[in-house]
């Protein structure tokens, strides 16, 4: 590939941001937040110290709630759905520690699920239904729906976009197959939203802001259904700190309420900046760049790319070679070349992966030099 769409795109994502000190290609962990995000952060925390934190929450209630909303627009459910939480990991135990699930109960899930998640269902004692998928983890549609016929599990949980595997599920087919045999479906879109369509037709969607969002740590979120919720007991009473909640705003019942509020009031900037760049030509971006990594790093150094050419993520994982230290090559990457990647170790994803992996994942702002000095730097 010898050019990117939106070249614009690319130019003002880097111009509203501070400069990066040496090439940033680990946005599946961390992006970077925009100049206006970081200092709408520290004005709410500076609000705080003025005039008190509630009372400053409460002058930021409006913005959230906007927050809610475009968040859940971009998953196709509403603002009453929307709890904002820490993190995905907050959320999946949230999620998983408040529903109504007796020990044994089973739950549908891909070889490659996400460690954490998957850690999570068994202090829970849940029973995992290992899902069919082809040799790159993406789901067999047709078996699942023998699997949804024949002998169905209680729940369905999908990563949508894996952290050790730029590889995207197709959700949609997942969400109708769940829709027809009366399964629930959840997704993690930590890796997907900002990144990936999730407007997909799921029952529960949950994730963080810090990734392809581009916002401030320690922000997460949790949608649900009201017939999800319904099958969760909250700790507290929905009201018991604001009478608006109740059989209103079913899922705020989970938000917690010693919060990093300054942190939402940035991930509701930060969303407003994904809208206005336009998701479709930021995922047509992504796409680009995702494909254009693999076509430069795909055998260089004796590297071997994981995911197809063409799938339409920015994340590339990379094969070392025998005998390599991935996590040893991800340091010199950053203090040889300053490159910032990371070593994706086994531990993610157990049934998957036999080894550690490199993973790259530029953001928009990211120019196909970079990724030509990735591959010099791989090769050397």
């Amino acid at each position: 590939m010898s050019s990117l769409p939106h070249d614009d795109l690319g130019d003002s994502w880097r111009a509203a941001r501070p400069t990066f000190a040496g090439t940033h290609l680990d946005s599946a962990s961390c992006s970077r937040q925009s100049t206006a995000v970081l200092d709408a952060v520290a004005r709410h925390t500076r609000h705080e110290a003025e005039i008190g934190g509630a009372v400053a929450e409460a002058a930021a209630e409006g913005l959230l709630q906007q927050g809610r909303s475009v968040l859940a627009g971009l998953v196709g459910l509403a603002a009453a759905d929307v709890a904002f939480t820490e993190s995905s990991s907050a959320s999946v135990r949230t999620l998983v520690s408040r529903w109504r699930l007796a020990p044994g109960t089973r739950i549908g899930v891909l070889p490659g699920e996400y460690w954490h998640n998957a850690a999570v269902f068994a202090d829970a004692g849940l029973t995992p239904v290992l899902l069919p998928a082809d040799p790159v983890g993406r789901v067999d549609l047709d078996g699942l729906q023998r699997v949804l016929r024949d002998d169905p599990p209680t729940l369905v949980h999908v990563t949508l976009v894996g952290s050790h595997r730029g590889v995207v599920q197709p959700g949609r087919e997942i969400a109708v197959l769940c829709r027809a045999a009366g399964v629930p479906l959840v997704l993690d879109a930590a890796q997907a939203l900002g990144h990936v369509d999730c407007d997909l037709g799921a029952d529960a969607v949950y994730g963080t802001g810090r990734k392809w969002l581009a916002g401030p740590r320690g922000v997460g979120f949790l949608v649900m259904r009201p017939s999800i919720t319904a099958q969760l007991t909250p700790v507290l009473p929905p009201g018991i700190y604001d009478d608006r909640r109740v059989g209103v705003d079913h899922a705020r019942a989970y938000e917690s309420h010693d919060a990093h509020v300054a942190g939402r009031v940035g991930l509701t900037l930060t969303i407003g900046e994904h809208l206005a760049a336009g998701p479709d030509r930021v995922r047509a971006r992504l796409a680009a760049l995702g494909r254009a990594t693999r076509e430069r790093l795909d055998g260089r150094g004796g590297w071997r790319v994981a995911e197809p050419l063409e799938e339409p993520t920015a994340i590339t994982t990379l094969v070392p070679p025998d005998g390599v230290d991935v996590r040893e090559v991800a340091a010199r990457l950053r203090t040889e070349h300053g490159v910032l990647t990371v070593a994706a170790g086994r531990e993610r994803a157990p049934r998957e992966l036999s080894g550690p992996v490199l993973r790259v994942s530029p953001h928009v702002d990211a120019t196909l030099d970079q990724l030509d000095a990735l591959a010099t730097a791989l090769s050397g």
